[in-house]
């Protein structure tokens, strides 16, 4: 009986180690906060967006990522904004869109849905007529994740 019960404990350990090798290669692959920025600077051509006129619409609390709201506004006439991106800080690619207005937009203001991979904050800068950039950032809670790169074996 004592050879059944050190055999259950070393299942149980390697059970355990395996468990833990498959979380690790089902683990979503996530930028971070640098690559971020440095996604940003590309869009801006290394201006530093002002915070204020850009309005994001999302919830802070999201139950599944697969398929999250999100609406961005720009308090500024149609005429005045050229494009509108938004960046996440920890999904496999930080820039998940970019949207060109012109002025048959008919308003200065987009939506979609975005996958989030995990709890994270997430940046939307708009491109002015003038060549200025606005944004607004919010922070999200994600209870389940999306945007896995990789399927247990």
């Amino acid at each position: 009986m004592a050879a059944n019960t050190e055999g259950a404990r070393t299942m149980k350990r390697r059970d355990l180690l395996a468990a833990g090798a498959m979380l690790a290669l089902v683990r979503p692959a996530s930028a971070t906060p640098v690559e971020m920025a440095a996604a940003i600077n590309h869009f801006t051509g290394g201006a530093k967006p002002q915070t204020g006129k850009v309005k994001f619409d999302i919830a802070q609390l999201i139950d599944n990522g697969n398929a999250v709201p999100v609406t961005v506004s720009v308090d500024s006439a149609v005429e005045n904004v050229r494009a509108i991106a938004i960046f996440t800080e920890r999904n496999p690619q930080t820039d998940v869109a970019v949207f060109t207005l012109s002025p048959r937009s008919g308003k200065a203001e987009v939506s979609t849905r975005i996958r989030l991979a995990t709890s994270q904050r997430l940046m939307a800068v708009a491109r002015m007529a003038d060549g200025s950039y606005w944004s607004h950032s919010v922070d999200v809670i994600v209870a389940l994740a999306a945007c896995i790169e990789g399927e247990a074996p």
